[in-house]
């Protein structure tokens, strides 16, 4: 779906991106939105797409996490190298070491900005939520305009 505003005389257009691979939006957002060559990413969590928890330790749920960001990333016409900014958010920072060792295994230098949060997250049992911004390569937004 596309859909734009009007800024002056320019037109600022906005693609919303969906996966399979992830779990349906909770509510009213979108897995993604892309513009002006960046995408987006909504907060993902610890779940594989038919929303089954993935583990129990912080270790186990960044990596899934961080593959449902990937997927949605991918949808998006990047991949979680393209990051420019994430955001993490933790239910201990007691977590910080063993997930900071997983996300180290996605990202190359120069690794992305990012900030690290501690948080109540919607369930319990959820230790880690994370979200980002990614550039899109600009074959990948002329593709999908």
């Amino acid at each position: 779906m596309v859909k734009g505003s009007q800024k002056g005389s320019q037109v600022i257009s906005r693609s919303a991106v969906a996966t399979p691979e992830v779990p349906a939006a909770a509510g009213p957002y979108s897995a993604a939105i892309v513009s002006q060559g960046f995408a987006f990413l909504s907060g993902q969590g610890p779940y594989d797409s038919a929303g089954v928890l993935a583990g129990d330790d912080i270790a186990t749920q960044t990596r899934q996490t961080l593959q449902n960001l990937d997927a949605v990333a991918r949808a998006s016409g990047a991949t979680l190298k393209d990051a420019v900014r994430v955001g993490v958010y933790l239910s201990d920072m007691g977590d910080f070491a063993a997930m900071n060792s997983v996300f180290a295994e996605f990202f190359d230098q120069p690794y992305p900005s990012r900030t690290t949060v501690k948080t109540g997250l919607p369930n319990p049992e959820m230790l880690v939520e994370i979200d980002a911004i990614v550039a899109v390569p600009p074959t990948s937004v002329t593709e999908r305009a």
